[in-house]
């Protein structure tokens, strides 16, 4: 009987996992919005995504029913995913390349694009691309998505392996893709469409502009309508200079445990928390953002390692310091914490960087405390220093 139940158990516990991560990619959305705004959103029959560049990998936090209906895939496989997984062998690198500009510099794009279903058929959309901005600062981005009406001209090729399902959904949802030329059958008006680009004609165009501007209108509304009153603490967030789009993503990609910190502010506090950082401590990022490094001191805490810690970083000096944390559930863990100055392009310190490592974890690498903070701390320079060579590196007000 125990054999018979031991695959159940472990079905419930991936269950879990993944309502835990839906629940977390759904925070999102409330955090900044009334909680009844995933309900309202999914009465709307448009096609699009909402993202979050603010977590790492700049996940979809939501896929309107629509936009399911027409990819093929649940909202399970969706969630928490890239964009990138809509793509294919012929999608047009260059057409990637604006997009990722266009999230860089924070602004509206419309563009013809080469996306793939969840079988493998690549279909023509129109992609429409807003930043969705609240409080000066850019929180969201809304991709809406159009199908641009098929040209009847197409490929007469026989023999050609019809490859266009990704390699990484192929593996995560066991889907297989080995159908040939040969043998499809066009029975639903998705035949091989890549031979050339497909232009969107005016009623498209604006079809999907005027879906971005009703969601978009949506979502202000339900920001200044929230269901609840937020605390002093969260109202704070909105006083702080956001990280642009592009910086938040770059640092996305670093998965040791930080913060960053900004001394240009009053108190100095967290402008940027990694998801390592979150899983360490148990805050979510919406009760860590705004406030300053010390919310994880406690009664264990040595007064004089805290002393030399803001002694060093007065002096934007580089600081290292073995000191007693506490998490949210008031578990204490011993913290090797590395704080150093993170100067822009221009040689001014815009950040520090404060990387905090348990010093019980392991490495499945087998790096040392010290090469996992160095290769951190030299992630987060280059992603500063390039981006603030580039342009910005705040969102503008």
């Amino acid at each position: 009987m125990v054999g018979l139940k031991l695959p159940a158990i472990a079905r419930a516990r991936r269950r879990r996992t993944s309502e835990a991560a839906m629940d977390r990619f759904t925070e999102s959305l409330t955090a900044s919005y009334s909680d009844s705004i995933v309900d309202v959103l999914d009465d709307l029959t448009d096609n699009f995504l909402i993202t979050d560049p603010a977590i790492a990998g700049h996940p979809i936090v939501f896929a309107s029913r629509g936009f399911l209906a027409m990819s093929g895939y649940s909202r399970e496989e969706v969630i928490g995913r890239n964009g990138r997984i809509f793509q294919g062998p012929a999608t047009d690198r260059r057409s990637v390349m604006e997009i990722r500009e266009a999230i860089r510099s924070e602004r509206t794009i419309q563009i013809s694009l080469l996306n793939y279903r969840k079988d493998g058929s690549p279909h023509w959309i129109l992609f429409h691309l807003s930043p969705v901005v609240a409080d000066g600062r850019v929180i969201h981005f809304l991709a809406v998505q159009v199908p641009i009406t098929k040209k009847r001209r197409r490929f007469e090729r026989s023999g050609i392996a019809f490859g266009a399902c990704r390699d990484e959904v192929r593996e995560e949802l066991g889907y297989r893709c080995e159908i040939s030329v040969d043998s499809f059958h066009d029975t639903d008006n998705r035949g091989l469409e890549a031979e050339e680009l497909q232009e969107a004609n005016d009623l498209e165009k604006q079809k999907a502009a005027n879906a971005a501007k009703n969601i978009l209108s949506i979502l202000k509304y339900y920001r200044n309508h929230t269901d609840r009153v937020l605390c002093g603490k969260r109202c704070s967030i909105a006083s702080i200079p956001s990280l642009s789009s592009s910086l938040n993503i770059s640092l996305g990609r670093i998965k040791q445990s930080f913060v960053l910190t900004d001394p240009c502010l009053p108190d100095m506090p967290i402008v940027y928390a990694s998801d390592a950082f979150l899983s360490l401590t148990g805050y979510t990022r919406q009760e860590v953002l705004g406030r300053n490094c010390r919310f994880l001191n406690g009664p264990g805490t040595d007064v004089e390692a805290l002393q030399e810690i803001k002694d060093g970083i007065l002096a934007d000096q580089v600081c290292k310091a073995r000191i007693l944390n506490y998490r949210k559930d008031e578990s204490s863990f011993w913290n090797l914490l590395h704080i150093s100055p993170v100067r822009n392009a221009t040689g001014k310190v815009a950040f520090h960087v404060w990387v905090s490592i348990n010093e019980d974890s392991k490495d499945v690498h087998g790096l040392t405390p010290e090469m996992r903070q160095f290769s951190a701390v030299a992630a987060v320079k280059v992603a500063v220093r390039s981006l603030s060579a580039a342009g910005p590196s705040r969102s503008s007000s």
